[in-house]
């Protein structure tokens, strides 16, 4: 799996049928949550007392059917690829910087890296669609970069499933791996663009309200990127009821392989954390063309452009940590692998109101006496 044959799923190329893909994804396991819940109840500590967490556990005790959680080994795929937007001049750097940092997390060297090592977790970087190839990354190269929004489509129908397809039997590859926790990262310049211009149609959001300042850019050059997110929307004219189509028109090859990621992490029952703005538009995707996807998200963080909040709600996912985060990468995922370590020893180890010798709390209000 990984190459671009056919799809552990039996879908390839120009005959996904992603109506048939969603039929396959099994629901969540009732009867697994329902002693997750019990579990947590019975913990010595107030009703839901560790939130979102709480709810979280719960959710991965549905996906793998399994009330003992184990998330022992993990991945953070990191999907690079180029964006020929970037000629528009909405980035304060180049598209060589995407393979600056690809080599960086190559070599173990960047920000998630150093993370991910404390996290307990394995990087993988991937090449989906780099202008330049670097060696020590993973080769699921589509096409060298996208199209200039601002002109055209980003890439055919055709490219989208590929890197769509590709996504999917990596989830798979990592999976029968013995994979048990992943997170999806994205590195290429240009790519809070892409993920603006595809937030602001699925969502029907004005460009001030889809599109920040990415890695930094001044008010004046805010301004342009917003008025080339307009242009793009104007000149693709992409169907807001078609994702693949906004995709194409709008999107790049990494958000296109987080998609297919999300699609076979939901279909393979692994557990992935969404990032920020960019994953997280990815996984907006996933689900407009598999609800049932988001079974197996978990969100991260509340990415700090302005979109995030209203991808999120979309969703129907409330992320857990909130510090104005806009690094990328990979990073706020691999910040909630530290979070979920620290909730599961709760959930795996902390005493019970039985065994403490303490009623236990009930949501009624009444106590139970030991």
């Amino acid at each position: 799996m990984g190459g671009s044959g056919g799809s552990k799923n039996g879908e390839s190329g120009m005959n996904m049928d992603f109506e048939q893909l969603n039929k396959r994804i099994l629901p969540p396991d009732e009867r697994a949550m329902e002693r997750a819940k019990r579990r947590l109840d019975t913990i010595a500590k107030p009703l839901e007392g560790l939130g979102e967490l709480e709810k979280i556990c719960v959710k991965l005790a549905g996906l793998t059917g399994q009330e003992e959680l184990s998330l022992q080994k993990r991945a953070v795929v990191v999907f690079c690829a180029d964006n020929g937007v970037v000629a528009e001049g909405v980035t304060q750097t180049d598209a060589s910087v995407t393979a600056t940092m690809a080599r960086l997390i190559a070599q173990g060297q960047s920000c998630v890296c150093r993370m991910a090592e404390a996290a307990g977790a394995q990087v993988l970087p991937v090449d989906i669609g780099m202008l330049h190839r670097v060696e020590g990354v993973r080769d699921l190269h589509i096409a060298d970069g996208t199209g200039n929004i601002a002109e055209g489509p980003a890439m055919t129908r055709s490219q989208a499933l590929q890197a769509i397809e590709k996504g999917m039997d990596l989830a798979g590859e990592l999976k029968e791996k013995g994979c048990a926790l992943s997170a999806c990262g994205e590195m290429g310049i240009g790519n809070t663009t892409t993920s603006g211009a595809i937030a602001s149609v699925l969502l029907s959001l004005p460009a001030e309200q889809a599109v920040g300042p990415g890695a930094g850019l001044s008010l004046r050059a805010l301004a342009r990127k917003r008025d080339i997110v307009e242009q793009a929307i104007r000149i693709n004219r992409p169907d807001p009821a078609d994702p693949l189509d906004v995709l194409c028109k709008l999107g790049g090859f990494d958000i296109a392989g987080m998609t297919g990621f999300y699609l076979g992490a939901a279909l393979w029952r692994l557990p992935v954390i969404l990032d920020g703005l960019i994953s997280s538009v990815a996984a907006l995707l996933a689900v407009r063309l598999c609800p049932g996807s988001s079974l197996a998200m978990i969100p991260s963080h509340s990415s700090a452009e302005p979109a995030a909040r209203a991808v999120m709600q979309a969703l129907g996912l409330c992320p857990v940590i909130r510090g104005n985060l806009k690094l990328g990468e990979g990073t706020g995922a691999v910040c909630m692998m530290s979070l979920l370590d620290l909730a599961l020893c709760v959930y795996r180890d902390a005493v019970s109101f039985s065994d403490a010798g303490v009623p236990q709390y009930r949501k009624d209000g009444r106590k139970v006496e030991t």
